[in-house]
């Protein structure tokens, strides 16, 4: 039930907003590294991170710095001029992933269908596809976006119903099995385009040392590996890439979300030499992409990743925290399995998972139920040990209230 003081922007909202969203009704007014308040006054601590877009934390001071030295100089020049914060950017990028080159883009969304573009001509001029005739190889289950091409690529009927027609050219095979992914590629085939942990599905993690042999599967047939780290990149597996766990290199990286550190839309596909040559004039861009508010913005973002060692913050605290969520299964039969890597983790409940979030908000700890049963637990990377110990005591209250616990 919302409060009588947020009751009037849910009214608002409901009237005059698209109902794509199912929010918690609460009202959010301000914001402060991993925690947020309300229009009553109430704090909760921040579970989900904008879906990671928040690894740096809210409103971090630095970055900020950066956004405001930046918007009283330039902020928008488009791409028909140059301006002195994308060179910057593109070099700290690169440097960053090990790939040569970078697109910046804006929405994470924009940075895949960026990538599915490059794929396409890179298998027409490289392996002799017939036009028109490209395939990229994608996983049941996956979440690349909701533009018509890539709900073309999913599985899932919520985001595709009575959206047709779709974009053809995509195959399905299931996530983490080695065999079925050997056995869809062909002589059509471009690029194999995954996530290296499926989060928006439920925080699906593939078998150790599936992403190697996926690497070595795309170099031994001649196709791209493209790698969705829109968001399990940028330090929240505890690896600054998620790929690095497995001590691989993509042809083709995609990344947005903690990109910006919660700020500003910044998005970006960074590649090896050939692929990126494949764009000349006019052939892709973006009137916002590499604009310079949103490159100064990025660049401040990945120092803070950088200098503050988030990723090993996440490292560090997360597998701790990891046991103690599976410990929860001894109190509560409602929990069915506890996934995680980092500071990513995703609770497999027995019910829909959204009446236990309502739950979480009503003790201080705001997390989301994604897939109905799943309920997915991120914090931003700068949480500390504190905080986590008190989102746990949140959730063992929680679960422990239910009538399905295990002491019952």
């Amino acid at each position: 039930m919302a409060s009588p003081l947020a009751k009037p922007f849910i009214d608002l909202e409901t009237r005059y907003g698209a109902h794509n969203y199912q929010p918690l009704d609460l009202v959010i007014v301000h914001a402060e590294g991993c925690w947020v308040t309300d229009i009553d006054g109430k704090r909760y601590l921040d579970g989900l991170s904008g879906y990671s877009a928040l690894n740096q934390g809210h409103r971090h001071p630095a970055i900020m710095k950066a956004l405001l030295h930046q918007v009283e100089r330039v902020t928008l020049t488009s791409r028909a001029f140059r301006n002195c914060e994308l060179p910057y950017f593109e070099q700290e990028l690169s440097e960053l992933t090990g790939l040569p080159r970078v697109l910046p883009m804006n929405t994470g969304a924009e940075a895949v269908e960026t990538a599915i573009k490059a794929a396409r001509r890179w298998g027409y001029r490289n392996r002799s596809i017939p036009e028109d005739g490209a395939e990229i190889i994608v996983c049941a289950n996956n979440f690349h976006g909701r533009t018509t091409t890539l709900i073309s690529a999913s599985t899932e009927p919520a985001y595709r119903s009575d959206f047709g027609p779709f974009t053809p050219g995509f195959i399905i095979v299931p996530f983490g099995q080695i065999k079925a992914l050997a056995e869809a590629i062909g002589p059509r085939t471009c690029a194999v385009l995954m996530e290296p942990i499926q989060a928006e599905a439920g925080v699906l993690i593939p078998p150790t040392g599936y992403l190697k042999e996926v690497s070595a599967l795309c170099k031994r047939h001649n196709v791209l590996l493209m790698l969705d780290e829109i968001q399990t990149g940028l330090g929240r597996t505890g690896k600054m890439m998620c790929y690095q766990h497995e001590g691989i290199l993509p042809d083709v990286l995609i990344l947005g979300k903690a990109l910006s550190g919660g700020y500003y839309p910044v998005s970006a596909m960074v590649a090896r030499q050939d692929v990126m040559a494949l764009f000349e004039p006019g052939s892709h861009g973006s009137t916002y992409g590499g604009n310079p508010l949103a490159c100064a913005i990025a660049r401040a973002a990945l120092r803070v990743l950088t200098q503050e060692q988030l990723p090993e913050r996440a490292a560090a605290l997360g597998p701790p925290f990891l046991q103690r969520l599976r410990s929860l299964r001894n109190v509560s039969s409602l929990v069915r399995q506890v996934r995680g890597m980092g500071l990513l983790f995703g609770l497999e409940l027995t019910k829909p998972a959204r009446p236990i979030a309502e739950e979480l908000s009503r003790v201080g700890v705001l997390c989301k139920e994604t897939h109905d049963n799943v309920l997915r637990f991120a914090p931003p990377l700068i949480i500390n040990q504190q905080d986590l110990d008190w989102a746990y005591a949140r959730f063992e209250e929680v679960f422990t209230a239910q009538p399905h616990n295990v002491a019952a």
